[in-house]
């Protein structure tokens, strides 16, 4: 019945600041960026090794998620990465400090999280 995850949309507080980090900093390529007049808000489409994976909106006014402590709903939104102590220092160069890096009990796999501009968690988990 399924194939695999199509996307997962976002709703930013403040739509440059989310677009540089996603684009930017971890360096999803945009697709396309539309502004929708009928709802103020724009819908950017961000692609990472080729697939479409995440839609960036900017409505306004948007009410705040709770996200610490941990609320029922998404919980986070996890990346794969080949080595996490590379991208914990890649991203050192973008002012962003990453939690200490973790090892996941199950798997063995190292992992560490990030928070994006409005404070979703991100995790980074090795491959």
């Amino acid at each position: 019945m399924l194939n695999r995850i199509h996307h997962v949309a976002i709703i930013c507080s403040n739509y440059e600041v989310s677009k540089a980090f996603y684009n930017n900093v971890l360096g999803l390529r945009i697709i396309r960026e539309t502004w929708r007049a009928a709802r103020q808000s724009y819908k950017l489409d961000l692609a990472l090794g080729g697939d479409y994976v995440i839609e960036l909106f900017s409505f306004p006014s948007p009410p705040e998620r709770p996200s610490r402590p941990e609320a029922r709903g998404l919980r986070h939104l996890a990346f794969e990465v080949d080595e996490v102590s590379a991208t914990v220092e890649a991203l050192k160069q973008h002012n962003i400090i990453a939690e200490p890096v973790r090892v996941d009990e199950m798997t063995g796999k190292r992992f560490t999280f990030i928070a994006d501009p409005d404070g979703l968690p991100i995790e980074f988990y090795e491959k």
